[in-house]
């Protein structure tokens, strides 16, 4: 029998502590280091693409919203080259520079992990369905400002700071829909995807890129374009 349950509700920053979660899970699990973020949250009122790497990631479905992560350079390199060094690679083959093409790509990679991971959660506890764009990942030397309040209801923005192992800093925004989701009745959450798992089929699919080229959508360029990138 359904037992109706009172007052469990989750809210924006709710989500965002699952977010949070995927975050450091994947990251940690990819350099082989802890990665950490922050007790407190900061209320923002826009989103920003920050120098020196970042991407940007768009959802929707159940409700929509944007991930934006802002690396410094020194945070990009740290989890870029444990990452390699976790994968066996041997340091002929580890960048030293943040502005490498394989740094964007390894950082992209794992930014679309994060947010796959992010997802799973959501049809998990909260019984709804988020789809995610590929991300964006760039290099720039200048803050570059992203609208969303067209594309939201009343959106709620975010900003969280994590650190490396070595304490190098890189922030997390977050903007989503205004809503609450309401528990009516019990059920049985789905089984957790293995952030293990995750990572074996990322490297698979990253050996699989390398032997394909990579064409951008005309939407893409387009939407790039309008930022002056």
């Amino acid at each position: 029998m359904n037992r109706t349950l009172k007052n469990k509700t989750i809210n924006t920053d709710q989500v965002l502590i699952t977010l949070c979660e995927s975050v450091c899970e994947i990251l940690s699990k990819a350099s082989g280091n802890d990665i950490t973020y922050s007790a407190m949250v900061q209320k923002i009122t826009k989103t920003c693409l920050r120098p020196d790497v970042s991407s940007f990631v768009l959802f929707d479905g159940g409700f929509n919203g944007l991930v934006v992560t802002n690396y410094t350079s020194d945070a990009a390199l740290e989890i870029y080259q444990d990452y390699m060094r976790n994968m066996g690679m041997p340091e002929s083959e580890i960048s030293q520079s943040h502005m490498s093409d394989d740094v964007a790509n390894v950082l992209g990679e794992l930014t679309n992990q994060m947010v796959g991971d992010f997802t799973f959660k959501v049809r998990e506890k909260l019984q709804t369905h988020i789809t995610q764009s590929q991300p964006k990942m760039m290099t720039i030397t200048k803050l570059v400002q992203i609208s969303v309040d067209t594309a939201m209801d009343r959106p709620q923005m975010r900003r969280v700071t994590f650190s490396t192992a070595t304490n190098k800093i890189f922030y997390l925004e977050f903007a989503m829909d205004k809503t609450e989701f309401i528990q009516l009745r019990e059920f049985d959450a789905e089984e957790n995807i293995d952030p293990d798992e995750i990572l074996e089929r990322s490297v698979k699919e990253m050996a699989e890129a390398k032997k394909t080229p990579i064409i951008e959508d005309e939407a893409d360029d387009d939407f790039m374009a309008s930022l002056g990138l």
